[in-house]
């Protein structure tokens, strides 16, 4: 029968790799470290900066909301601020729903 199928033999025990069980953890701890730094600290970063931005709203702040709403903030509380965007036109809000605060006289120029 060998006359047609070429006889398969076993091969040889693999050798052991080389170097220390740290050694193998570097890659990963590296890996983590490069995502640390490119995308964790800069997300908390940003979440801090818009947190004291939210906190230091005023009243008259020209505010610009996550759904695109620009308007002067009219009254200002616990959770919600409420936002003029026209003339006997206003609107309560959550206070975190504020993205940006724009310079004052922006809603002049529109």
């Amino acid at each position: 029968m060998d006359f047609f199928i070429a006889a398969a033999y076993a091969e040889g025990a693999a050798a052991a790799p080389q170097g220390g069980g740290f050694a193998s953890f570097i890659p990963l701890i590296i890996l983590i470290v490069v995502f640390y730094f490119l995308l964790i600290r800069p997300q908390q970063q940003r979440v801090k900066e818009h947190s004291n931005m939210v906190n230091a709203l005023q009243k008259g702040d020209e505010v610009v909301t996550t759904g695109g709403l620009l308007g002067r903030i009219t009254d200002i509380g616990e959770n919600f601020i409420q936002i003029q965007i026209a003339q006997n036109t206003e609107v309560k809000v959550q206070r975190q729903a504020v993205s940006s605060v724009m310079p004052k006289g922006t809603m002049k120029n529109l």
